[in-house]
């Protein structure tokens, strides 16, 4: 497994790690006690960053993964998890208060059965008054993180512009890294644009979705995806392609987002212990260069076609 930085904050990350969105009930039903096995197996494979949210399944996915962390020895990994976005009953629902911040990190602190945060993200900013998020939400992570409650402080988002915005409004330091998706995968590479600025300003970058959240995969996108249709059915052709030519759009969607080392990790999530074990494998293989070739001709018209979040 290969290691690395994450911006100045000391911590050395695996190359591929595990997003614990899947624990939630996210993307499909899973049984519980492999979900706890596939993160105990990723572990145990060398995988030693986990992020997860309260916001996934409406804090399920929290309460899931404080199972299985009460198996492993807190030495063994990172934890990241989030404040900001939540829901209830089914309702999505956003606080970007300093007051819910601080309760949020101690609740979820107690779901995740752990004595502190490696790292605290404000999740989602595009749904923030940045300058809230700016002035009373990082502030008081801040706080938290001089008591040593979190390690070390980060933001996410889909729109880059706004994780660039925010740093260059806050004192230096505040954000110490950033966790961005579906921008540093086979249909969308925007996040390149943004590597000199993050290293520039000492921020460690994150990524995740390798599979642009379904629509690089045989199974395709859920109902609810954001993408345009034009983006989808090109990238249900890339998978077509790849099958024709005996491979896996999912294998070839690995490998790729974790093949720059400007980036620290990069995020998959699955609910079951042999996918856990494909992923790792992904990632440690060699890019198919003719293959990435290909795809990448394929979806050349609809090339970093993005969408607004949801």
């Amino acid at each position: 497994m290969e290691y690395r930085e994450l911006g100045k904050t000391g911590m050395r990350l695996s190359a591929i790690s595990y997003g614990a969105s899947s624990l939630g009930g996210v993307f499909h039903a899973f049984n519980e006690q492999e979900g706890i096995k596939s993160v105990l197996l990723a572990v145990e494979s060398g995988v030693n960053f986990i992020d997860v949210s309260p916001y996934y399944g409406h804090l399920k996915a929290e309460t899931v993964l404080g199972k299985a962390l009460k198996q492993i020895a807190r030495s063994k990994y990172y934890l990241s998890t989030k404040v900001g976005r939540y829901g209830k009953d089914g309702v999505n629902q956003w606080d970007y208060t300093a007051a819910k911040a601080v309760a949020s990190v101690y609740e979820s602190m107690e779901r995740l059965n752990t004595g502190y945060i490696d790292l605290i993200n404000v999740h989602d900013i595009e749904f923030a008054d940045l300058e809230k998020v700016c002035n009373e939400t990082l502030p008081a992570l801040v706080e938290l993180r001089e008591k040593g409650i979190v390690r070390h402080v980060g933001i996410t988002n889909l729109t880059l512009r706004h994780l660039k915005y925010v740093i260059d409004h806050v004192q230096e330091g505040t954000v110490e890294s950033v966790l961005s998706f579906c921008h540093y995968c086979l249909n969308d590479d925007a996040l390149i644009d943004y590597l000199d600025y993050f290293e520039s300003k000492n921020v460690g970058v994150i990524n995740a979705s390798p599979f642009a959240m379904g629509l690089l995969t045989e199974r395709g996108v859920p109902d609810w995806h954001p993408a345009p249709l034009p983006l989808r059915e090109l990238c249900a052709k890339a998978a077509v392609h790849c099958r024709a030519k005996g491979k896996s759009i999912e294998r070839l969607a690995v490998k790729f987002s974790v093949s720059n080392p400007r980036i620290a990790t990069t995020l998959f999530s699955t609910t079951r212990p042999e996918s856990v074990m494909q992923n790792i494998r992904w990632a440690e293989e060699p890019l198919d260069e003719k293959l990435f070739d290909e795809v990448r001709l394929i979806l050349e018209p609809r090339f970093r076609d993005t969408w607004l979040n949801s």
